[in-house]
């Protein structure tokens, strides 16, 4: 019987030499590639070959040295704006139900944080004692730690308490002729000597409305007296406050140095006026600080009476 595979495989001897040519054939044009290849790599440049090769080599490494040069940048520009960022702390007693947004962020709280805190009071939240503002969200133990020491709570029967002691234990120091009722003053125009005729006021006082006008510029409300923990109730049938008499800050002209020192602005705020101001030029309103967040609405609002453009 015939083996069809031994059929198949069958080649006659001008077959078998024909394969055998063309074995040696391919393995003579690998064996001359690989020759040439090798003859190529071990020849000696021309002159004009090995200065372009150090030319290519040289600008290869000018590209180098320029990417890690700006990685370098890059890196030192990181770490100083890393620095930059670090926020002053000035650690001082505060009340958490009375404090505002730019107290809370001088004592090392974040804007958004300081933020939520006042909106929480403006709906009514109140804390009661110290452990309650270790419950603020986003608030670390850390920060509760370093700052428990300084929360303290004025009631506001205390307040009131406080400023009749203090305004007996100074009548008989002062012996002051004090107004009658009836009698109403300027609190943007009246100085010392004046504040302390006013029944309740002595010279302790006075001289605390007169410090914080002068750094205000002025009062737009007598309500602003809570700020230096006045209860300001009994005095509203003393005073009248005249808004014209407010010393304005120009938002256009003045540096952050001037801009933080007022009560109301932060250095944060201040450094983003003047970043706004040099960015996108003339400032016209406060309206573009609303999406920021070193701003609320309620620092916005309180701050408009003390600011112009012009």
């Amino acid at each position: 019987m015939k083996n069809p595979f031994k059929d198949f495989l069958y080649f006659s001897r001008g077959e078998r030499r024909g394969i055998l040519v063309l074995i040696i054939g391919i393995i003579l044009i690998f064996l001359s590639g690989y020759i040439y290849s090798f003859r190529q790599n071990n020849r000696q440049l021309s002159e004009e070959e090995a200065r372009i090769q150090a030319a290519a080599l040289k600008e290869y490494d000018y590209f180098i040295s320029s990417v890690r040069e700006q990685e370098r940048n890059e890196n030192s520009r990181f770490k100083k704006s890393e620095r930059y960022k670090k926020r002053t702390v000035v650690l001082a007693p505060f009340d958490p139900n009375r404090t505002d947004s730019v107290t809370f962020c001088r004592l090392g709280l974040p804007a958004w944080m300081a933020k939520n805190i006042l909106r929480y009071r403006s709906k009514g939240g109140k804390f009661r004692k110290a452990e309650d503002f270790k419950k603020v969200y986003g608030l670390t133990e850390e920060q509760y730690q370093t700052l428990s020491p300084y929360i303290y709570f004025t009631a506001e029967d205390t307040i009131r308490k406080a400023t009749s002691l203090l305004t007996l234990r100074q009548a008989g120091k002062d012996s002051i002729y004090k107004y009658p009722a009836g009698t109403i003053l300027d609190l943007n125009r009246a100085d010392t000597a004046e504040l302390k005729k006013i029944p309740g006021i002595g010279s302790g006082i006075a001289r605390l409305i007169v410090n914080y006008r002068q750094r205000l510029g002025g009062f737009y409300q007598i309500e602003q007296l809570q700020e230096i923990h006045l209860d300001y109730r009994p005095l509203q049938a003393w005073f009248t406050v005249t808004p014209s008499e407010i010393r304005r800050i120009n938002l256009n002209r003045v540096g952050i140095e001037r801009l933080r020192h007022h009560p109301y602005i932060n250095f944060y705020q201040a450094k983003a006026l003047v970043e706004y101001r040099k960015k996108k030029g003339t400032l016209h309103s406060l309206k573009p600080f609303s999406l920021y967040e070193e701003f609320t609405e309620s620092d916005l609002e309180r701050l408009s009476p003390y600011i112009c453009f012009e």
